[in-house]
This record gives C-alpha cells, structure tokens and sequence, in this order.
C-alpha cells in the first residue's frame, strides 16, 4: 500500500489509509515471530523451517533472521500467517511456543527496510 503523500515519522497519531478493495481501514504491522515446539530435541531448525515455509509462502514481505522472521502487512493478514504458522506444527501434534512482537503503525508501509535505512542513515551522521 502506497502513500500519496508525505508522512510526518514524528507525529503520534496518523491518518488511517483505506484498502481500495475492500474499503476497510488498512493497519500496517511488522511483526517479529519465532514458532518452535518444545520437547523435540537441541536442534529445532527442521521444525521451524516448516513454519518459515507458511510465512514465505503466505505473499507478505519478510525476512528471517537468526532469532524470528519478521512480517509486513495489514494487521488482520499478518495474524492469519502467524496463525498458520503456528498451526503447521500444532496440528502435528507438537506442544507449540510463539514469540510475537507487533509493531502496528497505521498510514506506513515498507518497514521492513524503511526502518533499518533509517538507523543506518542516522548511524552515518
């Protein structure tokens, strides 16, 4: 979703896009999430990666990182994903933990690299 015009990062309320599809308010979250069952063993890798695989394939931005995969989108579309994610270990009948960090910013979008840029052009001064 795309801003048409110019967005002030510092004001503390924004005006709230709406979706032209569905005419619904569009809330932007990046989310933070790590999906692990317990009781598996040391290595979780093979277990996660069944659950970063939902994500991937879920058409939202994200990235994986070493500790969680973030995810960009509309609130309602980044909680089904969690909630998918989630439940490709579950319905296997593993006793599942989810870490979810959301950042819910109304009027943005492009957070994923948006917010790393910014440190960095910050870093640089």
């Amino acid at each position: 979703m795309n801003e048409s015009k110019q967005i002030n990062r510092n004001a503390v309320r924004q005006e709230v896009p709406t979706d032209p599809e569905t005419s619904k308010p569009y809330i932007n979250t990046v989310a933070a999430v790590a999906i692990a069952p317990s009781g598996v063993g040391a290595e979780l890798s093979e277990y996660v990666s069944q659950a970063v695989a939902v994500i991937r394939n879920s058409g939202l931005p994200n990235e994986t990182n070493a500790m969680f995969t973030n995810i960009e989108g509309d609130l309602d579309d980044v909680l089904r994903v969690v909630r998918d994610a989630t439940m490709k270990l579950a319905e296997q009948g593993y006793r599942t933990g989810v870490t979810l960090k959301l950042d819910i910013r109304p009027g943005f979008s492009g957070q994923l690299t948006e917010k790393s840029q910014l440190v960095d052009e910050l870093l640089s001064k």
